[in-house]
């Protein structure tokens, strides 16, 4: 059973300059989390934000959960640093993790959500041993590594694959989608089976935030 929709608009793509204030208006205008994604120039080609971000936005004021998606690895040293942090909830790859289950465990040690995320290519198999110690699956619906790219459609497929599984698990699992989500495909998206959704350049590449994340949904 798919829950309420959340609306997490990825910092990734707003003005850096002005981030705090840039998030408390994205949240202001209806949002519901804040994705915060973390990139090392080593698992992924880019490099982004870490710790000391998410704590400065934390002593602005945001409190909304802010969701820590780790293109990272190795991904166990600087979990504990996303826990002192703020992080509510740290998502990372199976591919650069040395031993799943216990990052997992890391993860619940510091008294946080857990999620697990999936590349295009990546299997889903990595679920049969951990989706009961998962409160996420991210499905990503573009490589990882930058922002403004094009939604890949065969992500559906995989979206509705997760869906049965979370279903058939009988746990509230959120399932999450993150890539070239925008208003016209959003609905699609959901119909799929996802109920929490990112969104970066669709949303701060906009001048009305609070329409636009109306508009995404309206289309859900």
């Amino acid at each position: 059973m798919k829950q309420t929709s959340v609306i997490a608009p990825s910092i990734l793509s707003a003005d850096f300059a002005r981030l705090g204030e840039e998030t408390r208006a994205v949240l202001d205008a209806g949002a519901d989390w804040v994705h915060f994604d973390v990139m090392d120039n080593h698992y992924v080609p880019n490099l982004t934000i870490g710790p000391l971000v998410c704590e400065s936005l934390r002593k602005y004021g945001i409190a909304a959960p802010i969701d820590v998606h780790l293109m990272v690895k190795p991904v166990d040293r600087i979990i504990p640093d996303f826990a002192k942090a703020g992080a509510s909830l740290i998502s990372f790859h199976p591919e650069a993790s040395e031993h799943i289950d216990r990052t997992l465990g890391l993860i619940a040690d510091q008294g946080l959500q857990a999620g697990l995320v999936f590349n295009p290519a990546t299997p889903l198999h990595w679920l049969d041993h951990t989706l009961h110690r998962l409160d996420l699956v991210l499905i990503m619906s573009v490589n990882p590594g930058f922002g403004g790219q094009s939604f890949i459609p065969s992500a559906l497929d995989k979206i509705r694959a997760v869906r049965q599984r979370i279903d058939a698990s009988g746990r509230a699992v959120r399932l999450e989608v993150d890539g070239g989500i925008k208003q016209d495909n959003i609905g699609a998206v959901s119909a799929a089976g996802a109920d929490t959704f990112v969104a970066g350049s669709a949303i701060f590449g906009k001048p009305d935030y609070r329409a636009t994340i109306a508009a995404m949904r309206a289309a859900l």
